[in-house]
């Protein structure tokens, strides 16, 4: 893939929209984030984080398709499949898959969300850009901007074991099935999609971790997911884009067995929750209603062992 200098073309106005920043107001931290936003998200990527996706066997993308639905997924492969080969481009070397729906919002200039994350250390990092040379073989991301996160909530997971794919057609519903909803119910890890629109009309598009123990997202008798939010960065990206754009797409996975679990929806986010208190340790919910549930059954080529609750906080 031949990739077009982007360091002159990317320029974003400041770290935060308006989203973020109405969040970050709320909890008293908006002075401090708009001094700390541009010394910690850069608009390139540092040698530190090329080094580090380099060495992972998936990454987390989050996208948009056509009609605006916001959508997170995940590619595989062998390590090495990403790879920096300049500060202001990461490349994904993983062909397309039709039956993922976040699929349609990989074409060229889209804006696309990205989490590198290794289970095994509980380091992340993220990034967002848009997409350029979409080509069969993979894609480049453009970065726009670039950031660590920190491990707070991660479930450590060993190295993962590589198998054969055995592709199932995938299974689409608009609600939550008794399988979907054991699977949410019962998960540690969970990613979400999510974006905000510019008054320019361009996206800017994360996927973030979510974790916990088990059980830490509830499902209610009506299908609506509630989530707690745990203290962490302060930056408020993905509640940030809620509260501007009510539109996320989650992604759960049945990591022994490979099935992944993509839906979207509309999401609300409740900074003062009365009910926060039987959450412990969350610090504001957000509710999340299913439109579109897809079930991909073994679609995730990669199985690995179960958590390691010693270190999941």
């Amino acid at each position: 893939m031949s990739l077009p200098n982007a360091r002159s073309e990317i320029r974003p106005a400041g770290p935060w929209h308006p989203g973020e920043v109405a969040i970050q107001a709320h909890v008293g931290v908006a002075g401090r984030m708009a001094e700390l936003g541009p010394r910690v998200i850069r608009d390139h990527l540092i040698d530190q984080h090329r080094a580090f996706y380099a060495h992972l066997p998936f990454v987390v993308l989050g996208t948009v398709d056509p009609a605006g639905e916001a959508w997170a997924t995940v590619r595989t492969g062998a390590p090495g499949f990403l790879d920096a080969p300049d500060a202001e481009h990461l490349r994904v070397r993983a062909a397309p898959l039709p039956d993922d729906p976040a699929e349609a919002g990989l074409a060229d200039g889209a804006a696309i969300g990205l989490l590198g994350i290794d289970l095994a250390t509980r380091r992340r990092n993220r990034l967002n850009g848009t997409v350029a040379c979409h080509r069969p073989e993979g894609f480049a991301i453009r970065v726009a901007q670039s950031f660590g996160n920190c491990p707070q909530y991660i479930r450590v997971r060993t190295a993962p074991e590589p198998v054969p794919a055995a592709p199932v057609a995938a299974q689409v519903s608009d609600h939550l099935d008794a399988r979907a909803r054991a699977l949410i119910e019962g998960a540690e890890t969970m990613f979400v999609a999510s974006y905000a629109v510019g008054t320019d009309g361009t996206r800017q598009v994360d996927v973030s971790h979510r974790g916990g123990p088990a059980g830490f997202v509830r499902v209610g008798s009506d299908g609506v997911l509630t989530v707690p939010d745990y203290s962490g960065n302060r930056f408020f990206n993905t509640l940030g884009n809620m509260l501007a754009n009510p539109r996320a797409g989650l992604l759960v996975i049945d990591f022994a067995s490979g099935d992944l679990l993509q839906m979207t929806g509309r999401p609300t986010v409740i900074l003062d929750a009365p009910d926060c208190a039987d959450f412990p340790g969350a610090e504001r919910l957000w509710r999340f209603a299913p439109r579109t549930v897809i079930r991909r059954p073994g679609a995730w080529p990669l199985r690995f062992a179960a958590p390691a609750t010693a270190r999941s906080r």
